[in-house]
C-alpha cells in the first residue's frame, strides 16, 4: 500500500508504484488525488484491507496522525518510512502494535532487492 499516491510522474510516490508493479507487487494507493497509478485508482482513506504486507509512506509527519487509526486498522507487517516521513510517535505506535518500522527509500529497497 502506498500512502500519499500521486498521478504526478515526477513524484516519488509514482516512481516506487511503477516500480512496485513491475517486480510484481499488487499495489493499493491511498492518496487525496484523483486518478490513477500503474493502472491502479487512487483510493481515498477508508477502505480496510486486510491483506497488506507493506506500507510505504510519501506523506509528511504533519499529514500522518490521520493515517495512524487507517494504518494500525490495516496492520501491515511492516511501515516504511521514506526519507523525509520519519515520525518516532508513529513509529512508536507501531512498535506497540506489533509492527515493524523501517527507515528507508522504496526505491532503493525494490533497486537492490531488499525489498
Amino acid at each position: 500500500m502506498i500512502i500519499g499516491a500521486s498521478p504526478n510522474p515526477e513524484r516519488y510516490a509514482y516512481r516506487a508504484a511503477h516500480m512496485l508493479t513491475v517486480k510484481g507487487h499488487r499495489i493499493v494507493n491511498v492518496g487525496i488525488k484523483n486518478g490513477s497509478v500503474a493502472g491502479v485508482e487512487i483510493e481515498k482513506q477508508g477502505t480496510i484491507h486486510d491483506d497488506i504486507d507493506t506500507i510505504t509512506l510519501y506523506i509528511g509527519p504533519h499529514l500522518q496522525s490521520q493515517y495512524y487509526n487507517y494504518i494500525l486498522e490495516t496492520k501491515p507487517k511492516r511501515v516504511v518510512f521514506n526519507p523525509g516521513t520519519e515520525n518516532a510517535e508513529l513509529e512508536s505506535l507501531l512498535l506497540s502494535n506489533g509492527i515493524e518500522p523501517v527507515e528507508a527509500c522504496t526505491l532503493v529497497l525494490l533497486s537492490t532487492g531488499q525489498y
